[in-house]
């Protein structure tokens, strides 16, 4: 709902039926609005010349004013159904009031579907100050009456012809004589009910007819633009898949292309379906490049490690073998020897680890073999314990053995570098929690430590190769930046996934392994890392804290 009160969100198809709708409702307003005042003009110009006619016939009977006038007015059948209105006016409020057919009746009265009746004192005075002259004018005398329009005949003097006219002042209902050289001003009109009735269904007509059109246009707009922009929503897609793609590392094959249809230069959206199909050829060709040296960087890499396995093998036995010589040694060339057979483990533990890196990215296969979990956490934490007594090792273990499917000795290595990590980036006290549980169809491994934490712009990098978080956790050892890299390469081969978070005083790492090798890769729970206390879900997986 809150997209359609921004135009600005809303999709190509959406403005283009919204701006045809527009248009076309601002030209049938227009229209109509047209129409409407020209019939209301046609209609006042066409009562106009009743008016006139009528005006022109009735100054024309006259020999003067009076009464003769009336009938010859009241036979006119003026108006839609002889409807009309007559006042002969001789002062404010005070009309003409003569004998018709042995009756005293006075000159303001209306005829309304046949009857007429005596015009109140109230419209003879709107009448009188009206303004009428010669040229018609519409006035709205209200009530039953509604809009008429009038116009005046000449002024003219006072006879009748059945003796002294009188006239009737309609305020007070005084009767007096009227003298015959007193003007008389006749007014007549016709009502314009009969037209404004025409013009107002004439307007509905209008309304409901472009009513009924914005619903036409708008469904015939959006049937052809959707059929005309067909084309582009498939470059879209086209597009869309592209972008799912895995383009960040390995092998890539780009077998997405737009279809020729889509790609001719004559359209405008077939210049975007040939521009993207261009783009997408650089781009295959620069993954297969990149994909190209990656391999063989690796592959140097790889036999560079193992061509160093061997001559770092007989440094350190030579080293090894002068420390035995039974002739007496310096005792600094015992130091040095040492100190290369030292660095010669050390080396050799990052050849190892370059060399398990090549064949991990290699797609080389792990063994696929019953792991019990739970044990090799426990050996695991025992060696990290010896190699680190001024940590605190706790362990979080479920009451059943858990199992997953997988390479021991790579799992191993999984917990021996996530725990080293902890170790060599920690202060001396800091508390190292390892725990187990089960975690849907697979097994959830937590290393919990409460040292300083890892800086927050380290956190996306934390598993890229040669990564070190130095310069912010405590340093007491040499480090490769390959440990989590390892890890994280070890548990995405099996199929598995790999988080952290960190807060100074808190950072977890957790890892999921599914329970077989045939499983899809799930991502961990949200919650998995919220945990505190014995980490305890259910009594399936109680656990208490070991100290070791």
């Amino acid at each position: 709902m809150s997209a359609l009160l921004h135009p600005s969100r809303w999709t190509l198809r959406t403005k283009l039926v919204a701006w045809v709708l527009l248009l076309f409702l601002a030209v049938s307003l227009a229209v109509g609005g047209l129409t409407v005042v020209e019939l209301n003009r046609v209609l006042l110009r066409q009562t106009d010349g009743q008016l006139l006619a009528s005006a022109t016939g009735m100054q024309a009977q006259r020999g003067g004013p009076g009464n003769a006038a009336a009938r010859g007015f009241g036979g006119g059948g003026l108006g839609a159904g002889g409807d009309y209105l007559r006042v002969d006016l001789t002062g404010p409020s005070t009309v003409l009031y003569d004998q018709f057919e042995g009756s005293p009746s006075p000159m303001a009265y209306a005829i309304e579907g046949g009857r007429g009746h005596v015009l109140s004192a109230s419209i003879v005075e709107q009448i009188n100050t009206a303004g009428i002259g010669r040229t018609p004018r519409s006035v709205d005398l209200g009530g039953s009456l509604g809009e008429y329009r009038l116009i005046a005949l000449q002024p003219a003097y006072a006879t009748s012809p059945t003796g002294q006219p009188q006239q009737e002042n309609l305020a007070t209902g005084a009767f007096s004589a009227l003298p015959s050289t007193t003007p008389v001003v006749t007014v007549i009109g016709v009502p314009l009910g009969t037209n404004n009735k025409t013009i107002q269904q004439t307007a509905i007509a209008i309304a409901l007819l472009s009513g009924a059109g914005v619903v036409l246009v708008g469904t015939l707009a959006a049937y052809i633009i959707r059929r005309n922009l067909e084309p582009l929503r498939r470059v879209a897609a086209t597009a869309t898949r592209v972008s799912k793609l895995p383009l960040s590392a390995g092998e890539v094959e780009m077998t997405e292309r737009v279809q020729p249809r889509d790609t001719d230069e004559g359209t405008e959206v077939g210049q975007v379906g040939a521009a993207l199909n261009g783009m997408l050829d650089h781009i295959d060709k620069a993954l297969t490049a990149r994909q190209a040296s990656e391999m063989q960087v690796r592959q140097f890499v790889a036999d560079a490690s193992h061509e160093l396995r061997t001559p770092l093998a007989s440094i350190r036995g030579y080293a090894e073998l002068s420390r035995r010589e039974r002739e007496p040694i310096p005792e600094g060339v015992v130091h040095s020897l040492g100190r290369i057979e030292s660095e010669a483990i050390r080396i050799t533990a990052l050849v190892e680890d370059l060399l398990l890196l090549a064949r991990l990215d290699s797609g080389r296969p792990l063994e696929r073999k019953p792991v019990e979990v739970t044990s090799l956490v426990i050996e695991t934490v025992s060696d990290a314990h010896a190699a680190g007594r001024d940590h605190s090792w706790d362990l979080d273990l479920p009451d059943e053995a858990l199992e997953v499917e997988g390479d021991e000795a790579r799992i191993r290595q999984v917990l021996i570098n996530l725990l080293a990590n902890a170790r060599r980036h920690t202060p001396e006290g800091t508390v190292v929690t390892t725990s187990v549980r089960r975690e849907g169809a697979g097994v959830l491994f937590l290393v919990r430590d409460n040292g300083p934490g890892i800086p927050p712009e380290l956190v996306p990098h934390i598993f890229e190769r040669f990564t070190r978080g130095d310069s912010a956790r405590t340093r007491t050892e040499g480090s490769t930046g390959l440990g989590l890299s390892i890890v994280h390469a070890v548990v995405t081969a099996h199929h598995g996934t790999v988080r952290v978070t960190s807060q100074p005083g808190d950072t977890v790492f957790a890892i999921w392994l599914p329970d077989r090798q045939l499983a899809e890769s799930a991502e961990i729970p949200e919650n998995a890392a919220d945990v505190s206390g014995a980490h305890s879900t259910g009594p399936d997986q109680s656990a208490g804290k070991v100290s070791v």
